[in-house]
């Protein structure tokens, strides 16, 4: 679209009717009229009344925030998941608004032959087809939970740590999230370009393998629909061991966007995540000031609670690796084993799964420090423990020499 007005209005007192006072609506009327204007939006919520009200005042169509962002998630929401929760958020908002939309919906049905009664009136036939249109999106929505619970539950039994992307919409996760791994995820200059999760694998400095989650952006006052109908894609973040959250630190509201992404966190039931503190990239540091940008790549911040990077020019990509490792690395257990050098397989192992600091070899046995997960450091020792009976058995049933 293009806007041809925008201006702030101040709304001192909500009017039930029109949201705005009688001389607010007529002012605004004229503009639309001297332009021409086809639609306007509200950038805020309107009940169907105010919405119904501002249309027939200004003879145009009139959108409010949640109508807008609704417009944007069902022009970008490309998997059958996007799709469902869009369509799911998108009934809600409009099951209240029928009234509003469509005025032929006040006339009944007649019924069969002369003695029929005046039958369902046709608002309310719509209204039950939004029911169970809503119903049946619900049921598909859950097996969308169930399947995602069967992949991570697949991961956990691999196991790689999941790092998850979370930040205001535009603020670059998404090439944050191609620099780092090398994946072609669509980046554009425009809000919501991401709906549908995407997870890629991502080889650490110290050789650990992790899985790299790029997630939906979020806004300023989400609707309460959205946030529900999208709560199966952010189970990503919730179920995530490390968090990052993605800042524009060039935008000149950073600091709003930032309370913004904790809030809607909070409400998803990630609260204690956000109290214990979340990685901060500060990301778009191309598109400050010299000498801003020269401090903020100089800083050292001994807490590593942050990185300023620019994920469009690859600046700061090392450091972001290292807190990842870093972060991951906490409550890992160091192990110390020998291993018999014709056991490749549990040597390859320990390198695929944990961080080798020190090796030596003798002419029998490799001597080894690894740092692992307590996890992974499990599973090894079920792997050592298996092994062991494996030979114990063999030996056995060993046939006796005569």
């Amino acid at each position: 679209m293009e806007i041809a007005h925008a201006s702030v209005v101040s709304v001192p007192r909500v009017r039930p009717a029109t949201l705005f006072g009688s001389g607010k609506v007529a002012e605004i009327g004229e503009i639309i009229a001297e332009l021409g204007a086809g639609v306007v939006v509200v950038d805020g919520s309107l009940t169907p009344i105010q919405q119904r009200n501002l249309e027939r005042a200004w003879d145009c169509k009139v959108i409010d925030r949640t109508a807008l962002i609704l417009e944007i998630f069902g022009a970008r929401a490309r998997t059958r998941e996007g799709k469902l929760q869009v369509e799911l958020a998108a009934l809600n908002y409009q099951r209240s608004r029928l009234v509003r939309s469509w005025t032929h919906l006040e006339r009944q049905r007649g019924g069969v032959g002369f003695l029929g009664g005046p039958g369902e009136t046709q608002i309310e036939a719509d209204r039950r087809q939004i029911r169970e249109r809503i119903a049946r999106l619900k049921r598909d929505l859950k097996n969308v939970v169930r399947t995602r619970g069967l992949h991570r539950a697949a991961r956990q039994r691999v196991p790689y740590p999941v790092v998850a992307l979370v930040g205001y919409t535009n603020a670059g996760k998404s090439t944050l999230f191609n620099r780092l791994t090398g994946a072609d995820v669509d980046v554009k200059d425009q809000v919501f370009a991401t709906l549908d999760p995407t997870m890629r694998g991502l080889t650490l400095p110290s050789r650990r393998r992790v899985i790299l989650s790029d997630t939906v952006g979020f806004v300023s006052d989400l609707p309460h629909d959205l946030v529900a109908a999208f709560r199966a894609t952010l189970e990503e973040v919730a179920e995530a061991d490390l968090i990052l959250h993605v800042r524009d630190i060039s935008h000149s509201e950073t600091a709003e966007q930032r309370q913004d992404v904790h809030d809607v966190l909070a409400e998803l039931g990630m609260e204690d995540k956000v109290n214990s503190g979340l990685i901060e990239i500060l990301n778009k540091t191309d598109l400050l000031v010299e000498a801003e940008r020269t401090r903020l790549l100089s800083t050292h911040d001994s807490s590593r609670s942050h990185v300023a990077v620019s994920a469009l020019r690859g600046d700061g990509m090392a450091p972001v690796l290292a807190v990842i490792d870093q972060e991951l690395s906490r409550g890992r257990r160091i192990l110390r084993v020998r291993i018999d050098l014709s056991d490749g397989a549990s040597i390859a192992w320990l390198y695929r799964h944990g961080e080798v600091l020190k090796r030596s070899d003798d002419e029998m046995l490799a001597h080894m420090q690894v740092s692992l997960s307590p996890a992974d450091a499990e599973r090894f020792d079920r792997r050592r423990r298996d092994s062991h009976d494996a030979v114990r058995s063999d030996a056995r049933n060993l046939p006796e020499m005569g």
